[in-house]
């Protein structure tokens, strides 16, 4: 025989702004590094041309790398129970 509780189940719910914060503190370095890296390899380019080449590398990191390990590593924090 089983024993139900009377209190109900707290689910967890995805809280936007610290994934967001944890998600800002990993784009900060990444992209300043990516910046350092591409300058000097691009003098004489226009921004957007920089950018072109910027974008496609930063986002296959973010969604194959930051992203999963954020979700991963601060599953706690980024899904408070309440």
């Amino acid at each position: 025989m089983s024993v139900s509780s009377s209190v109900p189940a707290r689910s967890a719910t995805f809280s936007r702004p610290r994934f967001a914060f944890l998600v800002a503190l990993g784009v900060y370095p990444l992209i300043t590094g990516l910046l350092y890296l591409i300058f000097p390899l691009t003098d004489g380019w226009m921004l957007w041309q920089r950018t072109l080449v910027i974008v496609p590398v930063m986002v296959s990191i973010m969604v194959w790398g930051l992203i999963p390990g954020v979700q991963k590593y601060f599953r706690a924090f980024i899904n408070p129970e309440g």
